[in-house]
């Protein structure tokens, strides 16, 4: 090769290093079952546009104009064996994908338990997963981790060959959890949850971020994703213990608030039902959870008092988030304490009598936070914005 040619393939060489072929080669099996995906549907399709690529150029070059050998038939129309091959080959190969990809959205299920660590390793039912409760905030990642009684912000590690239950929610907007190298990408959305099944298997420090623009600070989303041996996440664990930082709810409120590249950091105790909070969207004390919105809607509402159920949504798209646009913060009191519903997934209402709509007085447009007869719009006092 001449100099000529390596020096003009040496700005293709410049672009191709900021490349990361890391969905390629994954740490963890479940994305390795995903890159096996895209490898085998891609050859599949390759072996029918490679074939239509030559033939073009083969045409072009076989019937060009001064080629008097070509034989000239204008009056063909029609070939069996060429209409066989037409459309059989890629009848086949669509079956062929559609067969992989029903097998693949099944097995792949994000919701599905693991049932192996690896190809050739079935999974171990005596050892429990390792859960962590994701929450994606402005703009930053907070992980829980129930098991422990910790936390960790813009930094996530699990011990190699054990199967990871993740709980994915946000706090304001949608937002999207991905780390390449261990499984495929899982929406994050407000009052709902997503769940991820996956397993590192070899141990590395691989990127993770959000896939989702999410706003300005969207770029500083990124977080440091550990897999490492048993002895080195005890050690991990215990260092983040040995913080002084404290997770409660009023700390998670100001940890809330936007703000982008934060630096990764521990919480060595976490308020225990505090993802049951941020999940039901009721952090902030006297707050009523949707947990609580939905025991009472199932059980017939609650009247002309449930009409101003609706109003937390506006509260939390404004000024929850810190912006300076909307009214004053406000939300539905709840019929609960903070303390009442602990580690109940909903929470019923106090007084068992069935709820009727009808009959009910027009109720006023305010009413105190410690009432629990009734349940009514309710502005938020100075410390609780």
């Amino acid at each position: 090769m001449s100099r000529l040619k390596i020096l003009a393939l040496l700005p293709l060489a410049v672009l191709l290093s900021g490349c990361n072929f890391v969905v390629m080669a994954p740490a963890g099996d479940i994305a390795v079952q995903q890159r096996d995906l895209i490898v085998i549907s891609t050859v599949l399709m390759l072996l029918i546009v490679l074939p239509v690529m030559a033939l073009t150029v083969w045409f072009a070059w076989r019937y060009r104009h001064s080629n008097d050998a070509a034989k000239y038939d204008p009056d063909w129309d029609h070939s069996t064996g060429l209409e066989l091959v037409i459309w059989s080959a890629p009848l086949a190969i669509i079956i062929c994908l559609g067969a992989i990809t029903w097998m693949g959205t099944h097995l792949l299920d994000p919701y599905r338990s693991l049932d192996r660590i690896a190809h050739d390793r079935p999974i171990d039912r005596a050892k429990a997963p390792l859960e962590v409760d994701v929450v994606a905030l402005d703009w930053k990642w907070l992980f829980i981790y129930p098991e422990y009684g910790i936390a960790s912000l813009n930094e996530l590690a699990a011990p190699v060959d054990r199967p990871i239950s993740f709980r994915i929610t946000a706090s304001s907007v949608m937002n999207s959890f991905y780390i390449p190298a261990l499984a495929g990408m899982i929406y994050a959305m407000p009052g709902m949850e997503t769940k991820l099944h996956a397993v590192v298997n070899h141990a590395g420090t691989y990127k993770g971020f959000s896939a989702n623009y999410s706003g300005a600070g969207f770029s500083g989303m990124r977080f440091d994703f550990h897999g490492l041996d048993d002895a080195g996440f005890e050690q991990w664990v215990a260092k983040t213990k040995a913080s002084s930082d404290t997770l409660g709810r009023t700390e998670y409120l100001a940890l809330e608030k936007p703000s982008a590249n934060e630096p990764a950091r521990g919480f060595g105790t976490v308020d225990a039902d505090l993802y049951r909070a941020i999940l039901n969207m009721c952090v902030e004390p006297g707050k009523m959870c949707m947990s609580e919105m939905m025991a009472i809607d199932a059980r017939g509402g609650n009247g002309m008092a449930g009409l101003r159920n609706t109003l937390p949504l506006a509260y939390d798209k404004y000024a929850r988030r810190g912006t300076a646009l909307g009214p004053e913060p406000s939300f539905v009191a709840g019929t609960c304490t903070i303390d009442e519903p602990q580690g109940r997934v909903t929470a019923q209402v106090r007084d068992s009598s069935p709820l009727l709509g009808a009959g009910l007085k027009r109720p006023p447009l305010f009413t105190p936070l410690g009432s629990s007869t009734s349940l009514l719009f309710a502005p938020a006092s100075k410390s609780e914005s």
